[in-house]
């Protein structure tokens, strides 16, 4: 089994090229946090290169930017080449399948008063009750 599930930043724009044949395949460099520190109490990040075709890689490259929380699911590939030198070069990068864009949308306009930020959240969500209890009876319950 080869499952790589991964969410971090990206360290810069996306790039975005195109193959001989016309095929988007899109590139970019996740920086993923360590869950602990080191031993001066710091935390550090892995930074991992990752590969996306086709339309997902058109999108990426659309939507996101340097600094943009992304998550990616996809599969750990390696592949080599020759070198300008003549050696032989390794790469390990991450296939991805599929990439979720983790910002909010429009988070820059947000309302400044939190009570039509209330009034807003209660309109968008149909079943607040404002902390009321709710009935429901055991004829209620599908199962």
């Amino acid at each position: 089994m080869n499952r790589v599930v991964l969410v971090g930043r990206l360290t810069k724009d996306p790039e975005l090229r195109y193959t001989p044949n016309g095929v988007p395949v899109a590139t970019f460099t996740l920086a993923v946090n360590r869950t602990f520190s080191n031993q001066q109490g710091e935390k550090e990040a892995d930074f991992i290169n990752c590969v996306i075709w086709r339309k997902p890689a058109e999108n990426v490259a659309n939507f996101l930017k340097k600094g943009s929380l992304a998550g990616v699911d996809g599969r750990i590939q390696t592949r080599s080449y020759e070198g300008q030198d003549g050696k032989r070069v390794y790469v390990t990068e991450v296939q991805a399948e599929s990439v979720q864009f983790l910002d909010k949308k429009n988070d820059n306009q947000q309302p400044n008063n939190n009570q039509s930020s209330n009034q807003q959240n209660k309109q968008k969500d149909p079943f607040a009750n404002d902390g009321q209890q709710i009935d429901i009876s055991d004829d209620d319950l599908p199962f």
